[in-house]
């Protein structure tokens, strides 16, 4: 197939690959470089992902977290998006293989992200993760139809199965979506239902380490386990996982049955180590130097949580928004200055700028540096923040709204079931 756009041209290519925050970032960087910049996703969308669990609680609706990438980039007229599938990249050749066409570049920025990972069980339908969109109006979906069937079931015994709701993990994603769900079972639905009370929804959250949020300091942890058991959800440490399978979990050889489970225990990145023939860790990280090129390939820049950089402590960078981004525009400015024929003069080096987890109404805990804030203040901190990142003042005012009148009134007003 012929190669995209390939009639000659005097500007440098740099061909992005996904619309994440690293992706967005590194484009944005290179506004006005002298640079013809593609940006390749399979998703016309960016989405918003730390507010994915409101999706997924029908706290927030999705275009109040997802914006197309075009829309974002409507006014860098060096940008085009292009809805494609990669396939693989011939680094040899520069060229990027698509499921449409072929693309070539001179440098490229590879931000595919991150997936979830099960261990090498097959689960993924049985326990579904959050990652998308979509991941978030399939979990909704199944959410909502547990407390319809538990409304139409005669039988105790069921309606107790079809209110038990398991999270499996208890990283940032887990605890929020197990305060998020109590909420909703607590608060939104019980004026509503009938026959099933939504107040008696037994809402499980289990952690295979010895304690939830471990990236936090032990005192956050152990009030955000509280927090969570003064919601009515119950919090297992040690517990792994066994089995799984559509109307039971097994863990610690114990048996549930449950009508909802969900998944937040692992993640794995996307497979781009395997296009660019490079060795991925573990987790299909792919190890970068200091100026986040692919050893061996100095014109592939590599980052988010795709990328592998170990930190002066020793510990690599972290895989959140904030490090994405900062990955992104480090390369974004890396290659404008390549353009220039020049080099950067300092390596990458992450700013921390602390880190949050909300609990529910009222409660989250905030690490900043030396600064820790619970309860109210917290969640107020948190609210805050996570509102100034959204991508535009639309956003901001529409989730504002809506936070305010859930605060106010408890009601969750994105609760229609799809198909």
């Amino acid at each position: 197939m012929q190669q995209h756009g390939s009639a000659p041209e005097r500007k440098p290519r740099v061909v992005i690959i996904g619309g994440g925050f690293a992706g967005i970032a590194a484009a944005q960087a290179l506004a006005g470089a002298g640079a013809r910049i593609f940006i390749l996703d399979s998703n016309n969308h960016h989405c918003f992902q730390p507010l994915l669990y409101q999706v997924a609680t029908a706290a927030l609706a999705s275009p109040d977290v997802a914006w197309p990438i075009r829309h974002i980039m409507r006014r860098q007229k060096d940008v085009t998006v292009l809805m494609l599938t990669v396939e693989s990249v011939d680094a040899a050749r520069k060229v990027v293989k698509t499921d449409k066409c072929e693309i070539g570049y001179d440098f490229l920025v590879v931000a595919t992200g991150a997936t979830h990972s099960y261990f090498g069980h097959n689960w993924a339908s049985l326990a579904p993760g959050l990652k998308s969109i979509s991941d978030a109006t399939l979990i909704r979906r199944r959410l909502l139809l547990a407390f319809e069937r538990a409304e139409i079931s005669v039988d105790p015994v069921e309606r107790e199965k079809l209110l038990t709701i398991i999270i499996v993990g208890g990283g940032p994603t887990g605890v929020e979506l197990a305060g998020a769900i109590s909420e909703l079972a607590r608060r939104t639905l019980p004026p509503e239902f009938r026959r099933a009370d939504p107040r008696n929804a037994r809402i499980i959250l289990l952690e295979a380490g010895p304690r939830i949020l471990a990236s936090f300091p032990e005192r956050l942890s152990d009030y955000a386990r509280d927090s969570l058991e003064a919601k009515g959800v119950e919090v297992r440490t040690d517990t792994p996982v066994d089995q799984i399978f559509e109307d039971r979990l097994v863990a610690g050889e114990k048996e549930i049955p449950a009508g909802v489970i969900l998944w937040a225990a692992g993640v794995r990145a996307s497979p781009a180590a395997n296009w660019l023939s490079v060795a991925g860790d573990h987790m299909g990280r792919i190890p970068v130097g200091g100026d986040l090129t692919v050893p061996g390939l100095p014109d592939v820049y590599v980052i988010g949580d795709l990328a592998l950089l170990i930190g002066p402590d020793g510990a690599p960078v972290p895989a959140l928004a904030a490090s994405a981004k900062q990955m992104g525009k480090y390369a974004g400015r890396a290659i404008r200055l390549r353009l220039k024929g020049r080099s950067p003069r300092k390596p990458f080096r992450y700013r921390d700028y602390g880190n949050l987890a909300t609990i529910g109404r009222n409660s989250a805990i905030v690490k900043l540096g030396r600064l820790e804030l619970t309860g109210f203040p917290g969640w107020l901190f948190w609210s805050v923040v996570h509102i100034y990142f959204l991508v535009n003042l639309r956003s901001r005012i529409l989730v504002a709204i809506s936070w305010i009148a859930t605060y106010l009134t408890g009601n969750r007003g994105s609760r229609l079931i799809t198909r």
